[in-house]
């Protein structure tokens, strides 16, 4: 159903990936001890497997959690190599990470050599 979900004012990605086995409990709790975010804000939380083939969103809504999980049969999610644990993305970020597209290209400058 389409606008089940809201569009959370936040997107976050946590950048170290995570075992798949937690569930909203333990998720909670690495947004609020690890992330250093409240869990209950409303912003979403994005995290990953090791091999990269599996994402989850933690998504509180004020009535209740969210828990969705996406699995890519083939290939992998593109994944920053971020230095801080956690950062925002944008919506249309959001559109291209769950599509399996390499969405950091998005807003990549050109390179200086290119020529037409």
């Amino acid at each position: 159903m389409p606008g089940l979900i809201s569009s959370p004012p936040q997107i976050w990605v946590a950048v170290a990936p995570v075992d798949m086995r937690r569930g909203i409990d333990g998720l909670s709790s690495i947004v609020q001890q690890v992330l250093g975010h409240a869990p209950c804000a409303g912003s979403a939380f994005i995290f990953r497997n090791r091999t990269a083939n599996r994402l989850r969103l933690l998504l509180w809504d004020g009535n209740g959690v969210w828990l969705c999980q996406r699995r890519l049969h083939q290939g992998k999610f593109v994944w920053p190599k971020a230095q801080d644990t956690v950062f925002a993305i944008s919506q249309e970020q959001w559109q291209w990470l769950i599509a399996g597209v390499d969405w950091q290209r998005l807003s990549a400058a050109p390179h200086p050599d290119w020529q037409v």
